[in-house]
């Protein structure tokens, strides 16, 4: 299978080859930081950036993994770690989805990628998010191309479509340095 690049906005249905619906995948993000970011482009101290999963059912929160909380109740959502600096080849953080664990009332589970210590989204670059089936093949890329002014980046959402999922392509920048820090700010994009 070919990986499809997304725009923002862009949507695919989240099948195999023969039609069955695809139910274990992990979502990579990746960002390399700014040298220039700091103090008068000192190139200080590297931005921490971190990835979460938070998910929506009837547009209410239900539960959320991400580095303080690295599991949901139900067990479909994993955060494998926290990477403090964004530095090496690969994905920087990642979430492990099982969605035929997911609880049936969950509509929605939004990925965010924010900044723990504040610092805009300007000072990193080559950010992306890609979802990655269970064998290890890339099935989907949303890349970051501008900067953004925010603290933090929806970068995409699986929306339950019947009984399959939906990976729609974001790239929104909100004002949030953890997801728990106002958990409306995401629900637009629910």
């Amino acid at each position: 299978m070919d990986v499809i690049e997304l725009d923002e906005g862009q949507e695919l249905a989240l099948t195999a080859g023969d039609g069955k619906p695809l139910t274990r995948l992990r979502m990579g993000v990746g960002w390399d930081h700014e040298h220039k970011a700091g103090f008068a482009g000192s190139g200080a101290a590297p931005i921490d950036l971190d990835a979460s999963a938070v998910q929506f059912a009837g547009g209410a929160l239900f539960d959320l993994a991400f580095f303080n909380h690295l599991e949901t109740r139900d067990g479909s959502v994993v955060h494998l770690g926290d990477n403090l600096t964004g530095k090496g080849e690969g994905d920087d953080e990642v979430l492990t989805v099982d969605l035929s664990k997911v609880y049936g009332k969950v509509d929605s589970i939004v990925f965010l990628v924010s900044s723990y210590q504040g610092h805009t989204l300007e000072f990193i670059r080559n950010a992306y998010c890609r979802l990655v089936d269970d064998t290890g093949t890339e099935l989907a890329r949303f890349t970051l191309t501008l900067g953004v002014r925010e603290t933090g980046l929806v970068m995409a959402a699986l929306v339950r479509d019947g009984a399959g999922w939906r990976l729609r392509a974001i790239g929104a920048g909100v004002a949030l340095k953890t997801p728990t820090d106002d958990v409306s700010v995401l629900l637009p994009y629910a």
